[in-house]
């Protein structure tokens, strides 16, 4: 059956917490598709590398003539858990991912969501806690989430339009858009390593940015992946 489609003014109960017998039972066994943006966060509530992240805890996964792959987050093998998930509930709970914040509901289209949550068990839905849709999007820290992910669709939707004009990415074209989107710690170390900087017109300050914020390096990924891919004028060769 086709579950409602709910808008920002609709109301739901729901409240997890410990207390609840199926407490944490939502983070097993469960595709979670990471965003750049989960991944920064990540990474950086846990004091890793971009890179140690996604051997350790992704699995990147590319399909046939596709150039950007699904990164997943990897369940434990013996008991297909979450890897951050205790008995208290989250570790990195205030980095979670999208997908984590919005549960038990998920984005159809702009601004309408559903349940996503299995009524018969997730006690939650149980609750007698009501939330509008709204209240439910800004406790949950989401709008930040939004904000950092839209570009990135975009980007994804410009790749996708282009993926049949190719006969097949080439793998070396295909590892260059998920190191600078989805492993940004290497990529800044492409640019301090290679003649990036020698072909680009970035000025002192900005470089020195890239260095430091990862959202400022993510930014900037996305302007390159537009410049290289789209012939967008979003940078500026040297002597040009």
């Amino acid at each position: 059956m086709k579950k409602d489609i709910l808008t920002l003014s609709d109301k739901i109960r729901f409240e997890c917490a410990p207390g609840n017998p199926c407490f944490t039972k939502c983070c097993q066994d469960v595709n979670i598709i990471l965003t750049p943006y989960d991944i920064i966060r990540m990474k950086n509530a846990l004091g890793i590398s971009s890179e140690k992240f996604l051997d350790q805890y992704t699995l990147i996964i590319y399909k046939e003539k596709k150039l950007l792959p699904m990164v997943l987050l990897k369940m434990n093998e013996k008991d297909k858990k979450c890897p951050f998930v205790s008995k208290h509930g989250c570790r990195i709970y205030n980095d979670r991912p999208w997908a984590c914040r919005m549960f038990p509901l998920e984005a159809v289209e702009e601004k309408t969501y559903r349940i996503i949550a299995d009524e018969d068990l997730c006690l939650g839905l149980r609750s007698d806690k009501e939330w509008s849709i709204s209240q439910w999007v800004i406790e949950q820290g989401v709008a930040e989430y939004d904000h950092m992910n839209r570009d990135f669709f975009k980007i994804v939707d410009s790749l996708k339009r282009i993926e049949p004009e190719m006969s097949s990415p080439s793998p070396r074209l295909q590892d260059m858009l998920c190191m600078c989107l989805y492993n940004l710690d290497k990529f800044r170390e492409f640019i301090v390593t290679t003649t990036f900087l020698h072909k680009f017109d970035i000025d002192l300050h900005k470089v020195n940015r890239l260095m430091t914020s990862d959202i400022e390096l993510f930014e900037f990924a996305i302007d390159w992946i537009k410049f290289g891919m789209f012939g967008e004028p979003t940078l500026k060769l040297k002597g040009k």
